[in-house]
């Protein structure tokens, strides 16, 4: 009797050991990766992350695109995902590893990129056809037809804008403004249809005269409108609509566009600040067109150079025995103007305001009066 009470002691821990040991075994999860070459991916990082917990591993292929990572819990259900330079590739949900062998998850990225452009089709396999239920196969068929309804209706929709642009090119603008407009209709959302049709009947606005000059103008504005309230910061459609509104002799609006505009893009805001002095210029205010110009000037638009001269010519006085003298700056506008453009659209007449106010013509330019100006 005590020989097996003896016996029953010392097994006693073996069992609870082997106990242990069962309770710390744990599961591992390894495969291959392969590339859209269909060659192995080296470096590919693996997101293994346990749902059923809160737990989360990272690991990353070798040389033959394997890897492997150990340590999981048995009874853990899994998300494994690929990542190649920072973009998920591919995933795999519901991984469940079972016993002592690894659970394998491979990856194949050339499959996997064709199933990811499939399913922006809503297209799915045979396979995974069959193995929809009743409800899923009706929502499938339902999602089909609305995505081939959409690349219909693209297809249409380019075709119109496709057709008015070669119309536009031609100066065709009747029929630009049709394909515009059915454009508008099948996508009505998109921004550069609505400023084509703005630029379409701004253009053959130009070529009527009353009742119908006057229609063509009020659409263009209110397609441009529309093509701001789609892209309230794109400069150019501010640009635009500010031309129709001098067209319209709405000055004051036109101003305020153009103003949006050169804040909008200070890239492009010596062409907004011309474009301001000129509609300064054209409604009688010399002030706010020369600080438009100087403006312009200052952001490196050439022919704002001509134009402040011109303000300041404006500005010009008379003496008793008929010398023109011109405010200070003048002389100096025209000679940049023609450094920077000596046969730019106004070089000829930039030389004649010269010779007419008795400067000469400067063939380099650094500042009025300095050492390194050169006359001819």
């Amino acid at each position: 009797m005590k020989s097996t009470l003896r016996k029953l002691v010392l097994a006693l821990p073996v069992s609870l050991l082997f106990s242990s040991l069962c309770f710390a075994q744990t599961a591992a999860i390894q495969g291959d990766v392969k590339g859209v070459d269909g060659k192995p991916v080296q470096g590919a990082v693996i997101k293994i992350e346990r749902v059923d917990i809160k737990q989360n591993f990272t690991t990353k292929t070798d040389k033959k695109g394997h890897y492997f990572y150990g340590g999981l819990g048995l009874a853990g259900t899994f998300n494994v995902t690929v990542e190649v330079n920072g973009q998920v590739a591919d995933g795999i949900n519901g991984v469940k590893p079972q016993g002592a062998a690894p659970a394998d998850v491979n990856f194949d990225l050339k499959a996997a990129a064709a199933r990811a452009a499939a399913a922006a089709k809503g297209e799915v396999s045979e396979d995974q056809e069959k193995a929809m239920t009743p409800a899923q196969k009706a929502a499938y068929e339902a999602k089909k037809k609305e995505a081939e309804a959409t690349v219909a209706k693209n297809k249409e929709l380019n075709d119109a804008f496709n057709q008015g642009m070669e119309a536009e090119n031609a100066k065709n603008y009747d029929v630009a403004i049709t394909e515009f407009e059915k454009a508008s209709t099948i996508g009505p959302t998109q921004h550069v249809v609505w400023s084509h049709l703005g630029d379409n009947y701004g253009s053959r606005a130009d070529k009527e005269t009353g009742d119908a000059k006057q229609a063509d103008l009020t659409k263009a504005a209110a397609d441009y409108q529309k093509a701001i309230e789609l892209a309230p910061e794109n400069a150019a459609y501010h640009n635009n609509y500010a031309l129709i509104l001098v067209k319209e002799g709405k000055l004051p609006d036109a101003q305020g566009e153009l103003s949006k505009a050169a804040t909008l893009d200070p890239t492009s805001a010596g062409k907004y600040y011309y474009n301001l002095g000129a509609v300064a210029a054209n409604s009688g205010q010399t002030d706010a067109a020369g600080e438009a110009f100087k403006k312009a000037m200052g952001a490196n638009y050439t022919e704002a150079y001509y134009q402040y001269g011109l303000v300041l010519v404006a500005k010009a006085t008379t003496t008793a025995d008929g010398k023109i003298v011109a405010p200070d700056g003048t002389i100096q506008a025209f000679q940049k103007y023609l450094e920077l453009a000596p046969n730019g659209p106004n070089a000829q007449a930039a030389k004649d305001m010269l010779t007419t106010l008795g400067a000469g013509i400067q063939t380099s330019f650094d500042k009025p009066g300095s050492k390194n100006t050169k006359k001819k």
